[in-house]
């Protein structure tokens, strides 16, 4: 498939070619090109600049621009690769790719150890598991009372904090994921692959639904979903 992205892509802040993105990232050429439609419906939905603001992914992950979401931070954070405050297309394929089901799992381990090391420190410690632990309570319909979520907190670091000192570091969480690979099971999404097929109407036309556009995000980005393995399994 040639690249159908118009002359003045090139314009586009951030914007790399597919065959280059395709060269870097498990992503073929096509899948590229089906994301680069997406990203632009995305990056237009409220400032129309070819770049995701933060409230731009908010919107498309749940509809809602304006109330806080301590996962549609994290994954923000960790999509803002150069920390300029938006998110380009480069960063866009490139992050996506870890969650594809040809991406190492090496790198879904340490793209996880990243989404719960909130302060950024290099370990991930008990209060951030804890909040982390309350925000997914809060996005679903699970109701847990305190002393369950502070068993579920113990419990982790229980396990995960082999050397006692209080802070799981990388080596510790990579342990601590062999022994559980259901904690990142949803790092790799099946419908990143082939995801041309899965949008046809991305790489042959432009015009698609606002409410589709959100119902594809959600599918390809189920941030709330992330963490509800590592919160079943207790």
């Amino acid at each position: 498939m040639g690249c159908l992205c118009s002359k003045n892509t090139k314009w586009t802040p951030g914007y790399e070619e597919p065959t280059i993105l395709a060269a870097e990232t498990p992503f073929t050429m096509s899948e590229v090109e089906a994301l680069y439609e997406l990203f632009k419906k995305l990056s237009s939905s409220i400032i129309d600049d070819g770049l995701i603001h933060k409230e731009e992914l908010q919107l498309a992950l749940f509809k809602n621009k304006n109330n806080r979401n301590l996962f549609a931070d994290r994954i923000f954070d960790l999509f803002d690769v150069k920390r300029n405050g938006v998110i380009e297309f480069g960063e866009f394929v490139r992050s996506l790719g870890v969650f594809h089901p040809n991406a190492p799992v090496a790198d879904k381990i340490a793209f996880a150890f990243r989404l719960y090391d909130l302060r950024n420190t290099g370990f991930i410690e008990r209060e951030e598991l804890k909040e982390m632990v309350l925000a997914l309570l809060h996005e679903s319909d699970l109701i847990l009372s305190e002393d369950d979520v502070e068993m579920i907190v113990d419990k982790s670091f229980k396990e995960a904090d082999t050397i006692g000192d209080g802070r799981i570091d990388p080596e510790e969480w990579k342990e601590f994921v062999s022994k559980n690979p259901s904690l990142i099971k949803n790092m790799t999404l099946l419908y990143l692959k082939d995801i041309a097929l899965a949008f046809p109407s991305f790489v042959v036309s432009s015009e698609v639904e606002d409410s589709e556009i959100y119902h594809q995000v959600v599918q390809i980005l189920p941030v709330s979903n992330i963490l509800s393995c590592a919160l079943l399994r207790f």
